[in-house]
């Protein structure tokens, strides 16, 4: 058992820009990157183990063979592997979606449902992003808004700066605007609700599909709620905060200036996503270099590790 490096999957969507390649060393060949899949099992891009005795297989194919102890046992209440971690470089606007949550996404689309949230890597000056309505709405309003291309209207704008977080429950009403990169943490699912576009077409030249009468069915027609901002504390040579925690995953900024103790124990695996800096990590024999923008997955059981360097990375797992 090992810390294992993870080498992401792409995704070259229409809003993305270079940043993940330019300023993060992501080796991909894309025009746009728009994504990178960190960590994830997910069958529309898996992560692939990039050391050791499992390098070249996908992360799925690894907790396949070593079983689901690598994952905790705070996982077990989990059919599947519990969540995915992105980053996203968002050039352009995204659309105006919305995702399910679990009763339904399973029910209509045969996965899970998706309860994500963002942390604010970086901005462009004046960014902002879409969070919910400004206030309650009807779903007749509600529809009829899309249809006359009036929805922003009645949707919420939030100026965002670095460090910021969103929690994005199922059901809430979102876009992530043009100049923000993004590090998302969300459950294990790829269904998005398209309500609006800004009249943009895809690759072929049509208008890229909406996805409007899921959308009424399954949108919360009400302001967000802002997510609590939590103090930073000092634990084992880190500066912790706790971004988000809620039952599908426990995510926190962690900033070192010189060495961090951590603990893999047996209720959860922990996943690293190195933001700033170049650091090593040593588990017991095993040691790796983490650079900016790399991210390690330390199985549950793996026991104390010790991150060594300065850097500011985001600690995700499952209480």
């Amino acid at each position: 058992m090992y810390p294992l490096k993870l080498k992401p999957a792409f995704k070259d969507y229409l809003w993305g820009g270079t940043r993940l390649r330019d300023d993060f060393g992501k080796d991909c060949d894309f025009d746009k990157v728009a994504e990178s899949w960190e960590l994830s099992c997910h069958k529309d891009g898996n992560s692939v183990v990039a050391n050791g005795e499992y390098e070249g297989k996908t992360l799925a194919q690894y907790i396949e063979a070593e079983g689901k102890t690598v994952l905790g046992t705070n996982c077990a209440r989990f059919e599947q592997f519990p969540i995915l971690i992105k980053l996203i470089d968002a050039k352009d606007n995204l659309s105006v979606q919305v995702h399910p949550n679990n009763e339904y996404a399973q029910r209509v689309e045969g996965e899970y449902g998706k309860t994500e949230m963002w942390y604010i890597v970086d901005c462009d000056e004046g960014a902002e992003l879409l969070y919910g309505f400004k206030k309650e709405v009807s779903k007749e309003e509600f529809a009829e808004r899309i249809q006359n291309n009036t929805l922003l209207e009645i949707t919420q704008s939030v100026p965002v700066k670095k460090g910021d977080v969103f929690f994005i429950e199922s059901g809430t009403l979102h876009a992530i605007g043009k100049g923000i990169l993004i590090a998302e943490i969300q459950q294990n699912s790829n269904t998005t609700y398209r309500i609006y576009d800004y009249g943009r077409v895809g690759a072929d030249g049509k208008p890229r599909q909406l996805h409007v009468d899921k959308a009424v069915e399954v949108t919360k027609l009400c302001p967000a709620k802002p997510y609590p901002v939590t103090a930073s504390f000092e634990e084992n040579g880190a500066v912790k905060r706790l971004l988000s925690k809620c039952e599908y995953f426990t995510v926190y900024s962690v900033d070192i200036e010189k060495e961090a103790c951590f603990n893999a124990d047996e209720t959860s695996f922990e996943c690293i996503l190195n933001l700033e800096g170049e650091v090593k990590l040593t588990c017991g024999e095993n040691e790796l270099s983490l650079k900016k923008g790399e991210t390690v997955f330390i199985p549950a059981g793996c026991g104390k590790y010790t991150i060594s360097g300065k850097c500011k990375a985001v600690l995700t797992r499952i209480d």
